[in-house]
């Protein structure tokens, strides 16, 4: 329980940070409308309580986006199917996209068509071993 409620006030912060730029130019904005346009105080000070309001509404439809993400990578077991032979590198295709690849060390190379597995990431080079199934698409 207080893991959960951790991982919301650090997103909760994240949230804040990231919406405090532009609510400080909304402010600023309303500042110069003032000088050139008779504004009513009471007008003024609405439009920034529904600026903040409109982020405190939507901050729980979007609070997961700033959580940290338990799990690690949803690449790493992914299954994909090698374009051509990877001996250590070359490129392998997972869901329709082509990525680079190298065998994971200590690995023999692996040849076009045959079903390999994402063991790691390095960057944006897959790092991935022989696998015993294909990939669904592929069936």
């Amino acid at each position: 329980m207080m893991t959960n409620k951790r991982s919301i006030s650090r997103a909760a912060m994240k949230y804040l940070l990231l919406q405090l730029p532009g609510a400080v130019l909304f402010v600023i904005a309303l500042i110069l409308m003032r000088r050139w346009v008779d504004l009513p105080a009471w007008l003024f000070w609405s439009l920034i309580v529904l600026w903040v309001g409109m982020d405190v509404v939507l901050f729980p439809f979007v609070r997961k986006a700033y959580e940290p993400q338990d799990g690690g990578n949803p690449m790493i077991g992914a299954l994909g199917v090698v374009e051509n032979r990877l001996s250590p590198s070359g490129f392998v295709r997972i869901g329709g996209e082509l990525w680079k690849a190298h065998v994971l060390e200590g690995s023999m190379p692996i040849d076009r068509g045959e079903p390999v597995r994402v063991s790691a990431i390095e960057g944006l080079t897959l790092i991935v071993e022989r696998a015993a199934e294909r990939p669904e698409e592929e069936q």
